[in-house]
């Protein structure tokens, strides 16, 4: 078989596989709670290795990897603070109180919480917004990641690539929600992790091993292979907290506690989801070897740093199962993003459930709830799929700037709204206003002085001010009602 055969028949089978299940869980989709959060019925492994494939998406893959390229080992810090911040921290310390509180509110998505939590319109309705357009920019960053892939190892176009990527997740998210999701992402997780593996050792194999990499890249550039290096302390600190304590504020991740059977699920995901989640040193580490491998990229091509290492170091088969790993990582990612949008809109720009027994009822209103939500995830991923045709800037690049803006917005009234009584709907919509001004404002200095004030990623300073802001708005104002209050807390 030639490489190209071999390549074609791994993803062929691979995402007709995808397709089936998405049918397979449309059966057991009755309801706009079946849609959004699985009914709230889905167990431990499922729980923690969906949320690592969608934290861990083709953009860490392929971004993480041309990061790695630039700035070299110093980029496994980042990897770390994922592990550590992204995956163990967040599930102690935000899972069993946002399922607990969620199941309170009679909420599925972010920006209910927010709305139901506060007594909040206007914060859930600019929450939406936010979401809804952010997200989109992350999916096009997700969807860049995989057309990058396909074009690097399989030759085909950048194009084609992102079209066979993206339809084929419309089909399954659009047929079977979340229920389709998560068990999609459970089986990708572990493809994901495997096909990291692989490539990973090969790689050390090629160069000779760890040892043997760190002398030759330090000969290149000593700043490859000491902290912070090439890369500076601010830019380093940015991007690792960006990508760890951002996932606190990211409502593709945060639902997976929504939709856990009960807080047991806790006892064994927080472990497996720290475990799963300790592949994300592999990109950046294979990131990093790379350079000693390949001829020198620069600009956009280091994008295309892991796909081309990957066919210099591994055969075909070898080549076409990391393939199917990044797909599934950036399918993942994608999927779970289409059902947050969608929910987004249908839940909470239209206003919540309008059927009579809420978000669970089933029957014909339910299915009709259920069809809409289907028509918003296929919209919203359409829009991804045409903007993605002509993306501008490095995977992770496009997706610090969603993540900076998202998690400005909502990270803290999330995090305060399940500890901090106080915080009221004062605090929260200005906290969420201030946050994203800032946030994008420093980007955007950042893009007309050729380089982030400070040396510091706009997140640092959104986060900080949408902090400050909360708390100092909320003490200033009357506290919130005591009957939030007490239904939150379920006094």
């Amino acid at each position: 078989m030639s490489d190209m055969a071999i390549y074609s028949t791994v993803l062929a089978a691979y995402l007709v596989m995808l397709v089936v299940m998405g049918v397979w869980m449309g059966r057991r989709t009755q309801s706009a709670e079946d849609f959004y959060i699985g009914g709230r019925q889905v167990g431990p492994w499922v729980t923690a290795f969906s949320f690592v494939a969608a934290y861990f998406s083709s953009v860490v893959i392929v971004g993480g990897g041309a990061f790695g390229y630039r700035f070299g080992m110093s980029t496994l810090w980042v990897g770390a603070s994922n592990v550590l911040i992204g995956c163990t921290l967040a599930w102690i310390v935000l899972g069993r109180r946002l399922w607990q509180f969620t199941k309170r509110l009679d909420t599925m998505t972010i920006p209910g919480f927010i709305g139901k939590r506060y007594g909040a319109r206007d914060a859930e309705v600019f929450a939406a917004i936010i979401i809804f357009v952010f997200m989109i920019v992350y999916n096009v960053s997700v969807l860049v990641g995989m057309g990058k892939i396909m074009e690097g190892l399989m030759g085909i176009p950048y194009t084609t690539g992102v079209l066979v990527a993206g339809l084929i997740i419309l089909i399954y998210v659009s047929i079977g929600g979340y229920l389709a999701v998560v068990w999609t992402s459970f089986v990708q997780a572990w493809i994901m992790i495997f096909g990291l593996l692989l490539l990973a050792f090969a790689t050390l194999a090629k160069v000779g091993g760890l040892t043997a990499a760190n002398i030759q890249l330090a000969s290149i550039d000593p700043g490859l292979v000491t902290t912070p290096g090439v890369w500076g302390w601010g830019g380093l600190i940015s991007f690792a907290m960006i990508v760890s304590l951002g996932v606190w504020g990211m409502p593709q991740l945060l639902v997976r506690f929504y939709s856990m059977k009960n807080t047991r699920v806790l006892r064994l995901g927080v472990v497996l989801a720290t475990l799963g989640g300790a592949m994300a040193l592999l990109p950046y580490m294979t990131g990093a070897l790379s350079r000693l491998i390949l001829p020198p990229l620069s600009g956009a091509e280091v994008d295309l740093a892991i796909p081309m290492v990957t066919k210099a170091v591994l055969n075909p088969w070898g080549g076409a199962i990391f393939l199917a790993g990044v797909m599934a990582a950036g399918m993942s990612t994608f999927a779970s993003v289409l059902i947050i949008v969608s929910g987004a809109v249908v839940e909470d720009l239209r206003g919540g459930s309008k059927i009579e027994g809420g978000h669970a009822a089933g029957g014909a209103a339910g299915k009709r709830e259920v069809m809409l939500g289907r028509a918003a995830s296929f919209g919203a991923g359409l829009i991804s799929l045409i903007i993605a045709y002509r993306p501008p800037a490095l995977v992770l690049v496009i997706t610090a700037f969603a993540w900076a803006v998202i998690a400005s917005s909502c990270l803290w009234p999330v995090v305060l709204g399940v500890y901090w009584r106080r915080g009221n709907r004062a605090g929260a919509i200005s906290s969420m206003i201030a946050g994203t001004i800032v946030a994008l404002g420093w980007m955007i200095a950042g893009r007309t002085m050729g380089g982030n004030p400070l040396g510091l990623h706009g997140f640092i300073p959104g986060v900080t001010v949408s902090l400050i802001v909360f708390v100092l708005v909320s003490l200033m104002t009357k506290p919130p009602a005591p009957e939030l209050v007490r239904r939150a807390w379920g006094e």
